[in-house]
């Protein structure tokens, strides 16, 4: 639930670069006029996109309930060990360069997800394009891809991030609508099993989609 029903969102590693990751992030929360509170986290940053940015996670006045991660790979563990322990039970990874890449990667990973386990959290990435949430009374879209989702009854879950922004443009043009969008990545924590218990027990998505 915190992942898709946050109230509150920590955008870790916002940029005020319009061709970053991190502005996107924010642009396009914003844009979908997200219904709680944003809170980007760039410690070279007073302001992006007209908010308020805070230096850190520890910064930020509120409990933070979902940390979007943008940074480095070798700042990842220092972010989500932080949010943890500012009670944060909630993270999409952004960032890639985990398993993916070998065998260095993979050993970081598995550390990333024995970190989030063991605080009982849960995480969609590493490696990931995010995720959306189109219910009015939410209007999440956590993710960098061009192409919002509108609402309607179908949950996607894609693992790879290009063919997630490829369905979110076919959907558009076919006025198919979306109640959530989840891009995988790497799968380290949460994975397609977790989506499809999720969605069943949800009277709004009639239709699971996978790749």
């Amino acid at each position: 639930d915190p992942i898709f029903s946050p109230k509150t969102v920590a955008v870790v590693g916002a940029s005020r670069s319009r061709d970053s990751i991190g502005w996107s992030i924010v642009h396009n929360m914003i844009e979908a006029q997200f219904s709680g509170a944003i809170y980007p986290v760039n410690p070279k940053a007073t302001a992006i996109h007209s908010l308020k940015c805070y230096a850190t996670l520890r910064d930020i006045p509120d409990a933070i309930d979902l940390a979007v991660i943008t940074v480095p790979r070798s700042h990842v563990q220092g972010v989500v060990e932080e949010a943890i322990a500012l009670g944060v039970r909630a993270f999409v990874v952004i960032t890639a360069g985990y398993g993916e890449t070998g065998a260095e990667g993979r050993a970081l990973e598995a550390k990333l997800r024995a970190t989030i386990r063991a605080a009982g959290a849960r995480m969609i990435g590493p490696n990931c394009m995010g995720v959306i949430n189109t219910d009015a009374a939410v209007s999440l879209n956590a993710t960098f891809a061009p192409t919002p989702a509108t609402a309607g009854s179908v949950g996607f879950v894609s693992q790879s991030g290009a063919l997630g922004v490829a369905i979110l443009n076919v959907a558009a043009q076919l006025g198919i609508g979306l109640t959530q969008f989840v891009s995988m990545g790497n799968k380290a924590d949460v994975s397609g099993n977790d989506l499809v218990e999720f969605w069943e027990n949800d009277p709004e998505t009639r239709v699971m989609c996978m790749y």
